[in-house]
């Protein structure tokens, strides 16, 4: 029961039961990235993600972020991007969690360029 009141009221949990409905009604399949989010388009053109998990806009893969924002690339026909050795895997964006990017080695230790004026 909780399960369904959350697809009513809440944005976050996927997709709305608004989303759900339009979806079904008139979205199209266009295709699936590797995290597992659905990218569907309308009759009329509108573009749309369903997210697999928590919805986080920094979870777009590059190979549809040009497709989602109506930008023309070569990537838009095949969505088959080749990836190279080099090339590091797409994260979604890491502030705030424990894998976040600290310029320091010493993640514990934080310098500070300025003092406080408050103790």
């Amino acid at each position: 029961m909780l399960t369904l009141l959350k697809k009513f009221f809440t944005w976050w949990n996927q997709d709305t039961f608004g989303t759900r409905i339009t979806t079904i009604i008139s979205g199209k399949l266009v295709g699936k990235d590797s995290y597992g989010n659905k990218y569907y388009e309308s009759k009329k053109g509108k573009r749309w993600v369903i997210y697999s998990g928590e919805i986080d806009a920094s979870k777009i893969p590059v190979e549809w972020y040009s497709w989602i924002h109506f930008t023309n690339n070569k990537i838009e026909k095949t969505h088959d991007l080749k990836k190279y050795d080099w090339q590091k895997p797409h994260l979604p964006n890491l502030t705030g969690t424990e894998k976040a990017y600290y310029p320091n080695k010493n993640k514990n230790v934080i310098e500070k360029k300025y003092k406080s004026w408050k103790n």
